[in-house]
């Protein structure tokens, strides 16, 4: 009798450690990646993960927030740009910083709430200073600081656009990257059509600092006066606004991939 009700008890010992055992392994994920204070939940969203769309990397949701953290700076800019800037070329590139960031910022909501990609709501610290430079600027002055430091980032931009076009296994990524790319060369394509871009500057920093990649994360500095007999705007100008015109037409066929 003494034997039977010790074998009972073992049984029921054994049952109870393997019913915990599978509990435990049950939650032991769960406080890994999303209760456990720390890195966990970020080390888990830095994988690749599979969507409807293709594998989602973390090169690709990075390249999701810089696209809406570019719109968060830009805009405001672009419009700033159209109420102070004397000049006429200057408040054109401010309108085409704003139209196209705002159909970029609204490409990038959509697909972040497609692929489950939180995204900021507020610029970094880096560009509410290039914001706060620009406004605390008067005159020619601010006239040169929008078009040099809105054309370094820009120009810092291609790098990392043609990497994830490049790289990336995800439709909606391909698209944002090839709808980014169009963007982005237009508002280059302006900013030089303002005259005021140093691109002696530009080459020189490029060459102390080395190539950045990352929308919103470039060093810009405005580059300083140039003298009107260093500034070539005749032909240029005008080659400019063919490609501008040209980029328009494509816009339109990429937009409709994503929409």
């Amino acid at each position: 009798m003494a034997g039977d009700t010790l074998r009972r008890i073992n049984g029921t010992a054994a049952i109870l450690v393997a019913i915990a055992a599978t509990i435990g392994a049950l939650i032991y994920p769960i406080w890994s990646y999303e209760d456990r204070s720390g890195t966990g939940l970020a080390n888990l969203q830095s994988q690749t993960v599979s969507t409807k769309w293709g594998p989602l990397s973390a090169v690709d949701r990075d390249f999701l927030v810089k696209v809406r953290l570019a719109g968060l700076w830009e805009l405001p800019a672009g419009r700033q740009a159209m109420e102070r800037a004397p000049n006429q070329a200057v408040r054109d590139a401010g309108d085409h910083l704003v139209v196209g960031h705002a159909d970029l910022d609204r490409r990038a909501r959509d697909i972040a709430a497609k692929l489950g990609v939180e995204l900021p709501n507020e610029p970094t610290d880096q560009q509410k200073g290039w914001l706060r430079e620009m406004t605390d600027a008067q005159g020619e002055d601010y006239q040169r600081k929008f078009a040099n430091i809105l054309r370094t980032a820009h120009g810092k931009v291609f790098g990392l656009i043609g990497q994830v076009r490049h790289t990336t296994r995800n439709e909606l990524i391909r698209d944002l990257a090839d709808a980014a790319n169009i963007t982005v060369l237009d508002h280059i394509t302006m900013l030089e059509n303002t005259g005021m871009v140093d691109f002696d500057t530009i080459a020189a920093e490029e060459a102390a600092t080395g190539t950045q990649t990352g929308l919103g994360t470039a060093t810009v500095r405005a580059a300083p006066h140039r003298t009107a007999a260093t500034i070539a705007t005749g032909g240029r100008r005008n080659a400019g606004s063919s490609a501008t015109t040209a980029v328009r037409r494509r816009a339109p066929r990429n937009r409709s991939r994503i929409a």
